[in-house]
């Protein structure tokens, strides 16, 4: 199935395909539902239809115990319950898959291969990707909470495509001739890095694998790839299947453990070359500092966001009301770009929050395996408490509560879609990255306040802007300090698309052509020419 962009699938009305009723064996027949206004949040849970069989780290191919024998819990969202113990890696872990991606890289085939043949091997993990698409998009469900639909009809293909593009930049990768002021031949060769350092997050566990690994090894570099403690086991499944297209032993490596262990590690290891990491902003400070303070490798972050949605005066309110609600409750609202500060202009504020809160009020929160079910719980324990701390904090400030507030349920970590009107700036709720389903409704006059106050924030990652007037949307996409501005649209994450930020929102792209350049180093190469016919 080709890859769809997010937006299209999921910015209005999310209904699972039928045969989604049969995903897996439903604890019982649902009798009680839990009702946040017409939302209903269906108790009884369906059965993954997926088993783990991977929970082992990743070292010079093969599946390894961590050296200290531990395991840590990986744990179901929506329960909090166990689904497996997985392989703690941490120093002397990252030791060993250092090692074998720097003997993978120094000695194997991987960087001598042609670009073709690195090309041909990517596609076919890229097929064999699409082939498992179900269970892939199950295990994802399972681990991390998101709607089965979006991950099985959304992230999955994408991840296909991701790989399917950078299999196609493989053998499109070359240097330049430079013209000199005298008779020498000049040339710049674009040779891989090495072995690259790569550091993935939990709301997004394949889609920041497929970003970061895709064009390191287009690149003909090695990898070593730390996961998310909270969401290790879809990499350790699509990894496997990376050795089945060809891949050589000791290329990617895969280390399940903790930040200050296995990512403290990794980010200090004097035997990495380059290093990506994506998660909050203030752990990108110390991966920075921790890679500064090594070998002075080079970083690529992606980091926190608080951005802003700008509905103006010429609005389709009730146009812009859907698309501001997927912009924020996308995901379980747990995306760096999430556009958590709605700007609405004074004349349709009114309409737009009530409409934005019977919009909220009408999202279906449950299970994400069930049929129409539109969001999920938070990831784990630590997350809900943070958003229901947030939402305490915009309960005691002066912004008005419209809906939402509180769990649902007793069990898991469901949180009801949330509205807050009349925000100012100076707010927590207006000012952190909340990461979940609370949506900041504030107003304003004109443009020029509104670029003042969308940018009035430490991050830059993305904006939105919906407007029928070409010369307004033009004036605020050169005004907004954001790596990203979306006109009319939001979340459109196509493969060549780069993505990253300004201000302390990171460094970097990620994505298209831009993301080669993080996993190249550019060597000129000078010849002096004797009596050449011309120069």
């Amino acid at each position: 199935m080709a890859a769809r962009r997010l937006s299209s699938l999921l910015s209005h009305s999310l209904h699972l395909p039928s045969a989604s009723a049969s995903l897996g064996r439903s604890h019982g027949v649902a009798r009680h539902i839990n009702r946040f206004s017409t939302a209903a949040v269906v108790e009884e849970l369906i059965t993954p239809p997926v088993q783990v069989n991977h929970t082992k780290l990743l070292i010079n191919g093969q599946f390894v115990d961590s050296a200290s024998g531990k395991t840590f819990p990986t744990l179901d969202p929506r329960t909090g319950e166990v689904i497996a113990n997985v392989a703690e890696g941490d120093l002397e872990d990252v030791n060993r898959a250092v090692a074998a991606a720097r003997k993978a890289f120094d000695e194997g085939p991987w960087p001598k291969m042609s670009a073709y043949e690195r090309s041909r091997i990517m596609l076919k993990f890229a097929d064999l990707v699409e082939k498992h698409n179900d269970e892939i998009a199950a295990l994802e469900t399972w681990d991390n909470g998101k709607p089965y639909l979006q991950a099985a009809q959304a992230e999955v293909p994408s991840f296909v495509r991701l790989f399917r593009y950078y299999a196609g930049w493989a053998d499109k990768i070359h240097g330049l001739t430079v013209p000199a002021d005298g008779p020498h031949h000049v040339q710049t060769l674009h040779e891989p890095i090495g072995v690259a350092g790569q550091i993935i997050p939990w709301n997004f566990p394949l889609l920041m694998m497929a970003w970061k690994v895709g064009p390191a090894l287009a690149c003909g570099n090695t990898i070593v790839l730390k996961t998310a403690e909270q969401t290790p086991l879809t990499a350790l499944y699509v990894a496997n299947l990376f050795h089945e297209a060809g891949l050589p032993p000791g290329v990617l490596n895969i280390v399940s453990g903790f930040g200050p262990t296995a990512g403290a590690a990794l980010a200090s290891h004097m035997d990495v070359d380059k290093l990506a990491f994506t998660g909050s902003t203030e752990t990108g400070q110390t991966v920075l500092q921790l890679a500064a303070k090594s070998n002075l490798k080079p970083v690529t972050l992606e980091l926190g966001g608080k951005s802003p949605f700008i509905i103006c005066e010429d609005a389709d309110v009730d146009h812009a009301v859907e698309l501001a609600h997927f912009a924020l409750f996308f995901n379980q609202g747990q995306c760096c770009c999430a556009g958590s500060r709605t700007y609405v202009h004074e004349r349709v504020y009114d309409e737009f929050v009530e409409k934005a809160k019977a919009r909220a009020m009408r999202r279906v929160v449950g299970d994400p395996f069930k049929k129409g079910v539109e969001q999920g719980p938070q990831i784990d324990s630590e997350q809900f408490k943070k958003i229901l701390r947030y939402i305490r904090e915009g309960r005691d400030s002066s912004a008005t509560l419209e809906c939402g507030g509180d769990r649902i349920g007793s069990k898991g970590y469901f949180i009801q879609p949330t509205v807050f009107s009349n925000v100012k700036e100076d707010m927590s709720i207006a000012q952190d990255e909340i990461f979940g389903p609370v949506q900041c409704v504030f107003k304003f006059k004109d443009i020029g306040e509104v670029i003042k106050r969308a940018n009035n924030t430490r991050y830059g990652l993305a904006a939105g802007v919906f407007t029928k007037n070409i010369d307004t949307a033009n004036t605020l996409t050169r005004g907004l300090r954001a790596g990203t501005v979306w006109i009319n649209c939001y979340d459109i994450f196509d493969a060549g698309i780069p993505f990253g930020g300004y201000k302390m929102s990171g460094t970097g792209r990620e994505k298209g052509i831009y993301s080669l350049n993080n996993y190249l180093q550019v060597k000129a190469v000078v010849t002096p020419l004797k009596n050449p016919a011309w120069i």
